[in-house]
Order: C-alpha cells, then sequence, then structure tokens
C-alpha cells in the first residue's frame, strides 16, 4: 500500500516525462517501498502482540474480579442456606414438642376419664342393687295390692250384686250418656251460635238479592185446554170416522181429549213443546177453518217450524238478559224449550232467570265468580227441558248436557249439587241452591195439585211416625213444617236435638218438595194433681 502511494506520487511529480523515467523512477522505488513495506508491517505486528498482552491481561483480571464474586456470592448463598435450614429446623422441633404436649395432655385427660368411668361403674352397680331390692319391695307391695283388690271387688260383688264385667259396661254407659248429654249441649250451643251469626249475615245478603231482583209473584197455569167457538166445531176437529182427530194426534203426538164439557177440547201430553204446538195448531185451524188430514199437516209443520224460531229467540234473550256470552247454540235451543216447560206451575225458563239473578248478585257480595254463579243457575234446571226424552233425572240429564257441550267444570257441578245430589266443592254451587230455593219458596211462586199436596202431608207424618219415641206428628203450614211430639219418658232434651237431625235427613233422602221444611221436635212433661 505504501509503496503504491509513493509510486503515485513520484509519477505525479515528474509529471509527463517519458518512459525511460518511469522505468527509471520504478527500479529506484521497488527497494526503497520493499523496505518501508518490511519495517511497517514490524511495527505492526509489534502493536498487535501488545494489544493481545494487554487484553490477555485484562481477561485474567477480568476472570480474578468474577471468581471472586462468584465466591463471595456462594458464601452468602450457603450462609442463607444454613440459616433457612436452622429455621426450618427450629420450628420443626417447636411443633414436634407441640404435639408431644398435646399427646400427654390427652393422655392425662384419657387417664383421668378412666378414673372416672371406674367410679361410674362402681356407682351403677350400686345402684342396679338398690334397683334390685326396691323392685322386689314394690313386687311385694302390688302383690299385698291385688290380694286386697281382690278381696274388696269380692265384697263390691257381694255387696253391689254386680260382676266385674257388669259393672264396667254400667260404668261405661253411665260415662257414655254423661258424655252424649255434655256433647249435646255443646252442639246446641254452638249451632245457636253459628246460626244467629249465618242467619244474620245470610238475612242480610239474601234480602238485598231479592230487593234487586224483580220477578213476577204469580204462577203460570199450563194451557191444555183449547176453546171453541161452539159445540159444531168438536164434530168438525173429530172429522168423518175421526180421520181428523187421528191426523192431529199422528201429526203432534199428543191426546186430544173430547168430552161433554161444553165449547172445550183437553190436549194431553207429556211433552210440553207437542202439547204447545198442538195447542197453537188447533187454533189456527179453528180459525182457518179449513180443516182436513192435508191442512192439519201443513199446519202443524208451520207451527213446528215457527216454534223452534220462538225457542231459539227465547233461549238467546235468556242468556242474554243473564249476562252471559259464548255458549254452544245447541245449548241455547234447549234453554229455550224450558219457555214452555212448567213445574209446578212456575215457568222454568223464568225461574232459571230468577235463580241466575239472584246466584249473581249473592255471589257479587260475598266475593265469588259471578260468571260461574250466573251460569249455574241459568242451566241448573236444562235437563227439564228434555226429560220426557232422556231416561233419568233432570240433574242426571243437565250434567250430561252441559259435559256434552263442553261446560266448565264449576258450571257441571252446580248443575250436580243444586239438590244436594253431591258434596258441595264451590261457594258457588251452594248460592245456585239457595237461589233455586229462594225462587221456587217466594209467594206465588209455585202451586201443586190438591193429590199432591195431601200426598206430601201423609208422606210427610208417615216419615216422622217411623221413629222410636214419637207419639204424635203434625204437618202444618202446607207441608213446610212438621211438628212432633215426643214421649218425655223415651227422648230426653238431648235426644230430642238428634232426633230432629235424623229425621231431617231422611225427608231430604225420600222426598221430593219444593223449597224448605222445618222439623220441630216437642218434648214436654206435665205433672197433674187434683185437691179433694
Amino acid at each position: 500500500m505504501l509503496l503504491q502511494a509513493a509510486l503515485s506520487m513520484l509519477a505525479l511529480s515528474l509529471g509527463g516525462a517519458g518512459a525511460i523515467g518511469a522505468v527509471i523512477c520504478a527500479v529506484i522505488c521497488l527497494p526503497v517501498g520493499f523496505f518501508i513495506s518490511v519495517l511497517f508491517n514490524k511495527q505492526k505486528n509489534k502493536k498487535n502482540k501488545e494489544a493481545a498482552n494487554n487484553i490477555v491481561k485484562e481477561a485474567l483480571d477480568e476472570a480474578k474480579t468474577i471468581k471472586k464474586e462468584a465466591v463471595l456470592e456462594a458464601k452468602e448463598e450457603v450462609h442463607r442456606l444454613r440459616a433457612e435450614c436452622d429455621q426450618e429446623l427450629k420450628e420443626r422441633r417447636a411443633e414436634i414438642q407441640k404435639s408431644e404436649n398435646r399427646i400427654i395432655g390427652r393422655e392425662d385427660f384419657i387417664n383421668k376419664k378412666e378414673e372416672l368411668l371406674d367410679k361410674k361403674s362402681e356407682m351403677l352397680e350400686n345402684a342396679k342393687e338398690d334397683l334390685k331390692k326396691k323392685e322386689n319391695e314394690i313386687n311385694e307391695i302390688i302383690k299385698e295390692q291385688n290380694d286386697i283388690k281382690t278381696n274388696m271387688v269380692s265384697e263390691l260383688e257381694k255387696i253391689s250384686k254386680f260382676s266385674k264385667e257388669e259393672a264396667k259396661k254400667e260404668l261405661v254407659t253411665m260415662f257414655e250418656e254423661e258424655a252424649k248429654k255434655d256433647a249435646a249441649i255443646l252442639i246446641r250451643s254452638i249451632e245457636q251460635d253459628a246460626k244467629e251469626e249465618a242467619e244474620k249475615r245470610a238475612r242480610n245478603i239474601v234480602t238485598l238479592a231479592i230487593q234487586k231482583c224483580a220477578a213476577d209473584h204469580t204462577s203460570e197455569v199450563t194451557v191444555s185446554a183449547v176453546t171453541l167457538p161452539n159445540d159444531e166445531m168438536k164434530g168438525r176437529i173429530i172429522g168423518r170416522e175421526g180421520r181428523n182427530i187421528r191426523a192431529l194426534e199422528n201429526a203432534t203426538g199428543v191426546d186430544l181429549i173430547i168430552d161433554d164439557t161444553p165449547e172445550s177440547i183437553v190436549i194431553s201430553a207429556f211433552d210440553p213443546v207437542r202439547r204447545e204446538i198442538a195447542r197453537i195448531a188447533l187454533e189456527k185451524l179453528i180459525l182457518d177453518g179449513r180443516i182436513h188430514p192435508t191442512r192439519i199437516e201443513e199446519m202443524v209443520e208451520k207451527v213446528t217450524r215457527d216454534l223452534e224460531q220462538t225457542m231459539k229467540e227465547a233461549g238467546e234473550a235468556a242468556v242474554f238478559d243473564a249476562g252471559i256470552h259464548g255458549m254452544n247454540p245447541e245449548l241455547i235451543k234447549i234453554l229455550g224449550r224450558l219457555k214452555y216447560r212448567t213445574s209446578y206451575g212456575q215457568n222454568v225458563l223464568k225461574h232459571s232467570l230468577e235463580v241466575s239473578y239472584l246466584a249473581g248478585l249473592m255471589a257479587a257480595e260475598l266475593g265469588a265468580n259471578v260468571n260461574v254463579a250466573k251460569r249455574g243457575g241459568l242451566l241448573h234446571d236444562i235437563g227439564k227441558a228434555v226429560d220426557h226424552e232422556v231416561e233419568g233425572t233432570h240433574v242426571s240429564i243437565g250434567v250430561d248436557l252441559a259435559t256434552k257441550y263442553k261446560e266448565s267444570k264449576e258450571v257441571i257441578h252446580c248443575i250436580a249439587a243444586h239438590h244436594g245430589g253431591v258434596e258441595f266443592e264451590s261457594i258457588e254451587a251452594i248460592l245456585v241452591q239457595a237461589a233455586d230455593a229462594i225462587s221456587s219458596a217466594r209467594p206465588g211462586a209455585r202451586r201443586e195439585s190438591i193429590e199432591t199436596y195431601i200426598k206430601r202431608l201423609q208422606q210427610l207424618e208417615e216419615i216422622s211416625n217411623s221413629f222410636g219415641g214419637v207419639e204424635k206428628s203434625y204437618a202444618i203450614q202446607a207441608g213446610r213444617e212438621v211438628r212432633i211430639i215426643v214421649k218425655p219418658e223415651e227422648i230426653s232434651d238431648e235426644k230430642a236435638l238428634f232426633l230432629a237431625k235424623e229425621i231431617a235427613q231422611k225427608i231430604e233422602k225420600d222426598m221430593e218438595y219444593p223449597g224448605t221444611i222445618k222439623v220441630n221436635v216437642i218434648r214436654e212433661t206435665r205433672s197433674v194433681e187434683y185437691a179433694k
């Protein structure tokens, strides 16, 4: 490098001389450059050796320093580990010492317990011996008492002339009589208090409901006779060889009774709808004047269609007046048939509406379900609409109809329970029964034939006289009360209470009657003496 630089400098100094000059210069400069290069390399090697020696020296010094630091750190770590081991050893020794102390304490406690158990065992053994002695003493005393008791029983049997079993029976009978007497007195007291409170509250609710419900106070009379303009019309209705009357009876399913009653024909049929169709058709035929089999059949068909529409409208009006919604249309049609059904002279549709009003008003006063009460009241006698066509009581028929047309369980229960045939499960069912009784029992609501009336009175007296201890019985108040006079030597005051309940239950079971019947049991004792 230095040689090349020298040559470059020499070339520049010579400028642009000739080639000869250049060669001479090269010959001179080459040895000089080589010598200079050798000197420079020697100096460079010397410097490199010195630098290497310095690096080795520094590395040795640094290694010595690092070694010293490592030795110091190792000594410190050894001291630290030794201190930790000493601390852990000390803690473990302390724990072992505590455990030894606890074990020693437990051993002392167990030893003390063993001593106590030994003492208790000794005491129990002593107590057992004492108990055996006392048991022997008690057995001896019991034996002595049994002997005394046996002697006393024998003496008592001799004195009283009763055996032990007979005496027991006598005591049981005596206590039983006393218990019945106390129970009867308590029952009478509780019933009296309950009746006073219940009657007071029920009277207010029923009075309010009746005041809000305006109903007719006269019963309807079932129309079963058709008035004729003259007696000649009877012959026209009978027709030649009876063809007209046969055609009318076949078309309507009723019986026409033509007797000596002037200007009147009686229509007889169990089905009130058929009887109504026959009555209307006959009246229209009489007004029309054309009476022959073909005209009779046409008139009956027309009246039947008109009456079906009338019944449907009557059912819809009843549902609307009662404020009830969502009833099956077929059930509404059946309800409308009640317009021509009567019970003891009372129109059943009007009676059902009245029961619906009363039950709804009472339910509102008591906070019960008004809709269920009104619906149950309106449908409670629905079975009477078809009871002449279907076997069974009107209650069972009504339950079947309500079930068929998807009425609710609560409404079906109101229908089933309104005559007490099943146990009451809701307050609405009780209200429907009460409303039914109110509507049936109010003055002028119902009437019955004299034969039915007399039969009911006789049945009341027969049921009352069938009980033991009854001297006489009288059905009074048009069959709404029965007074029973009992023998005072056989029936006590307490037994009279139970007798009244038993007679009332038998009347409910065996009889059918409108409203309620009061059972009044009378027990009277008289002492008579004459002064001479």
